[in-house]
Parts: C-alpha cells; sequence; structure tokens
C-alpha cells in the first residue's frame, strides 16, 4: 500500500509539474514548483491545488452576462457623460493609459470626502443606509458578528422592511468566523446575503487562493463608499489586543459612483448568478465640486495584471514625491526596481507600514527590504499608534489612490480588489496633510537596525521573502 502511494504521488507529482511549467507566472515560479513538485509530491501536489494557480476560472463570463443582461449600460453611461461634459478628456494627467487598464473612464463632476479611521467612516455609512429610498448594496471582505456589524444588521433590517433593496455579499474566507445566525433576521426582512463563492466551477473548487477583498457600499447609485476598513469592532480600535486602528475611507457622489456599482454588479452576478437592476442615470455631485476620479477594479481573471501595471504606473509618473501608506509591504523586484529609480530620479520616495503587522511573515518580510531602500535614499517608516490598515498613495502634488489593495503579490494578483483614484489638488493636499500626520506618529527605520540583527533573525528575514508570492 505504501509502495502505491509512493507511486501515484511521484506520478501525481509529474503530471502536476507540466501543468506548473504551463500556468505559472514567471520561470523562477515554474522552477520553483518543478522541483518541489517531483522532489517532495506528497505536500507539494495539494500545495499547488491549492496556492499555485494564479488564474481564476469563470469570472469573465460573469462579467459579459452583467453587461449583456443590462442592456446597453455602459454605452448608456458613457454617451450621458459625453452629453453632461463629465468626460475628463485622455489627454490630461496621462489618463488615457488608466482608462484602458480600469475598462472605465476618467469623470469629472465627482465630489469625495476623507473618512479617517472607524468613527468617522461607520458614522457616514450607516447615515448613508439610512437615507437611502431604493438599494443599498453592500460588499465587505470581512463581516463580523460583534457590535458594529450588529449595528449594521440594524440598519439594513430597518431599510429592508421599509421596502428598500438589501443587497450583501462578503467573502467566505475573510468572514470564516460570521456567525450562522447573523443572516436570518436580515433575510426575514427581505433582504439578501450571499457568501462571493470563489470556489465554484470545477477549476476554482479547492482554490482558497483567490479571495474578494473589495469593501464597497452604495447607496441608490448617488453615493457610494470604498476604503480600508471591513465591519468589525477592531476597526473602531475596540480590540483591546490591537489598540488603536489607523485606516481610511472615502465616501463619494458623482458619475464615478457608477463605475463602483459595475464592480460590485460584476462580483453579484459571480454570486448569484442573477442580475440586479440598478440606477445608472449620471448625475453630478450636488455640491458642485468637480474632481476627476476613477474607479479601478481588478482581479485574477483580468487579462492584463491589472493591479500591478497601474501601480508600476503611478511609481513611473512621480516627479516630485511619492508616499506609499500600507499594512502589508512585500512586493517583487520590478517593484523594488521602480522604486529605486524614482528616488534616483529624485522623488522623495516614503514608505509608511506598522510597527507590528497581524501577519508574522509579512512583518518579517518587511524588514527585508529595508537595506534596499536606503541605498537610494527610500525612507521606510514604522506607524507607532496602534495598527495602521490603510492603503493609500500619494503621487506629486495632485494624485492620490485609497483602496482595498496592499502593496503586496496578494493583492496585485490573487485578491479582486478596488482602487479609488482621484486626481485633484485640493483633494491631495488632505491626503498630505493625513499622511503627514501619520509619519509623525511614526518611527523612521535605520537600516544598521537590520544589520545589528542576530544571524537567525537576519535569516528568518531572508526566508519570510521567499514566502512573498502567498502572503
Amino acid at each position: 500500500m505504501l509502495t502505491l502511494f509512493v507511486l501515484v504521488s511521484h506520478v501525481a507529482g509529474a503530471l502536476t509539474a507540466v501543468r506548473a511549467v504551463m500556468d505559472t507566472r514567471t520561470p523562477q515560479g515554474a522552477i520553483a514548483w518543478v522541483v518541489s513538485l517531483n522532489t517532495f509530491p506528497y505536500l507539494a501536489v495539494p500545495a499547488y491545488w491549492v496556492f499555485g494557480r494564479s488564474k481564476f476560472s469563470g469570472y469573465v463570463s460573469a462579467r459579459r452576462l452583467v453587461r449583456e443582461k443590462f442592456p446597453d449600460h455602459s454605452r448608456e453611461y458613457l454617451r450621458q457623460l459625453k452629453e453632461l461634459d463629465l468626460l475628463v478628456r485622455p489627454d490630461r494627467d496621462r489618463a488615457l493609459l488608466v482608462e484602458k487598464l480600469a475598462k472605465l473612464p476618467f469623470t469629472q463632476g465627482n465630489d469625495a470626502e476623507l473618512l479617517i479611521d472607524g468613527e468617522a467612516t461607520f458614522r457616514s455609512i450607516l447615515e448613508g443606509i439610512d437615507q437611502a429610498q431604493d438599494y443599498v448594496l453592500v460588499q465587505f471582505y470581512i463581516l463580523h458578528d460583534d457590535e458594529i456589524g450588529r449595528e449594521l444588521r440594524k440598519r439594513l433590517v430597518a431599510r429592508a422592511r421599509a421596502g428598500v433593496r438589501v443587497c450583501v455579499l462578503y467573502d467566505e474566507v475573510g468572514s470564516g468566523n460570521l456567525s450562522k445566525s447573523y443572516a436570518p433576521e436580515l433575510l426575514a426582512a427581505g433582504a439578501q446575503i450571499f457568501p462571493f463563492n470563489s470556489t465554484q466551477r470545477a477549476r476554482n473548487r479547492f482554490q482558497l487562493n483567490f479571495r474578494n477583498h473589495r469593501k464597497i457600499v452604495v447607496v441608490d447609485g448617488k453615493t457610494a463608499w470604498v476604503g480600508g476598513h471591513n465591519v468589525g469592532d477592531e476597526y473602531l480600535g475596540r480590540d483591546p489586543k490591537v489598540g488603536h486602528w489607523r485606516d481610511t475611507h472615502l465616501k463619494m457622489e458623482g458619475p464615478v459612483v457608477a463605475s463602483v456599482q459595475v464592480a460590485f454588479a460584476e462580483d453579484w452576478q459571480w454570486a448569484t448568478q442573477s442580475t440586479l437592476a440598478l440606477h445608472w442615470e449620471i448625475q453630478a455631485a450636488a455640491s458642485g465640486k468637480s474632481r476627476p476620479m476613477l474607479c479601478l477594479p481588478s482581479g485574477p481573471d483580468d487579462p492584463l495584471e491589472t493591479c500591478t501595471l497601474f501601480n508600476l504606473h503611478a511609481i513611473n509618473s512621480a516627479k516630485s514625491r511619492l508616499w506609499i501608506a500600507s499594512p502589508y509591504f512585500v512586493p517583487d523586484e520590478q517593484f523594488i526596481s521602480a522604486l529605486q529609480l524614482a528616488a534616483l530620479r529624485g522623488v522623495d520616495v516614503r514608505v509608511l507600514v506598522p510597527e507590528t503587522s497581524d501577519n508574522r511573515l509579512v512583518e518579517l518580510s518587511g524588514w527585508s527590504y529595508v537595506e534596499e531602500l536606503d541605498r537610494v535614499g527610500i525612507k521606510f517608516y514604522r506607524h507607532q499608534k496602534g495598527f495602521m490598515h490603510q492603503k493609500v498613495m500619494l503621487v506629486d502634488d495632485a494624485a492620490c489612490t485609497i483602496g482595498t489593495a496592499n502593496f503586496d503579490n496578494r493583492s496585485f494578483r490573487l485578491n479582486f480588489e478596488i482602487t479609488m483614484v482621484v486626481v485633484d489638488e485640493d483633494f491631495a493636499g488632505q491626503v498630505a496633510r493625513m499622511l503627514e500626520q501619520d509619519l509623525a506618529d511614526s518611527r523612521l527605520v535605520a537600516v544598521q537596525e537590520v544589520r545589528d540583527r542576530g544571524f537567525w533573525s537576519r535569516f528568518a528575514i531572508r526566508a519570510a521573502r521567499l514566502m512573498a508570492p502567498v502572503q
């Protein structure tokens, strides 16, 4: 029996190695999988089928169905934008390249409100839900059955009982601890709640590596919220083990809200195999502001690595300043090279991460970049006040991003993410002042800190970096 098991395992390893050669994104990754699959297939074969693939199967058909079952809404959206003169001309601010990646347009006539930390974020979201007249779309990676989770449910139940359509999506990996008692009250009120269900379809059945990391709320097609907060008491600083939770969210009004709806509608189609009738009428923000904005959804089924290419473009576009705040900073070599080139061009490059991560591998990996960044004058900061979870980038004095994507391989290639791009000096100034305060609450890391560590600590740092592709 043991001989048969060994034989079958090695045959499976050899066959899976062929698959790895054909499908693995990089030659280095393919070599690593081939060696491990053939030398130790007992663990490597199941590991490959859970973590090895980089492409998500079938989501493109969900995207196509959304566009087929909402007749001409994309064309109608663009027609309205042209009629109302709300399109940003593609020769401005290099918008055309980003539009091609996003497959959604840069629009003007938008307003954006910066929401700093959990109290401001959830107050804004809950007040927005209370004002819903037709529908509320809610999507989070993590949804907890705790104080804020139950408060969200209470507000959604109230709107559902008032005749408002309530549609909730959550990621089953991120929300793995969600109580089974959470959904029944929503369902009894007439709301709909579904897991994203990334493992549906045969080719995805064993894939736990693909996660829907988006955090979206849309009310009546007029207002949207996107950012770093999930639904949990820890995001309000209520977990004594974590302490203060530093995060950033964005409230939006204007034509960009329709683009956020597109991302939700595609996820809903995938998860439920059904479509939603939503508002696609374009309205400029009531405030009269006209901030150019774009919504960039990205995911593992994109024909190109959308999130990777966008972030590389942002780095390469920087002329004077590039500040990156991310709780998980585990980039690959192409990003390190791009950051080094930016610094050599004279760009003020700063990277801000938490002092202590909730992921030990990520924390160790982060130390491995300090020397490479320091060589060209890039400043590496560690935030001191609690846990910093925001995903924010500031480019020069006019462009910034706020969204759900971390600066790591998982967000660049494996997760479904959403990033909001704002090109507006006034708003970028607000973001700059926010990050200046964050930097003041941080310490600048000296390269000597890494050099002074003992051998086994430095070995652990280098070993952790080898796991960067799945962190």
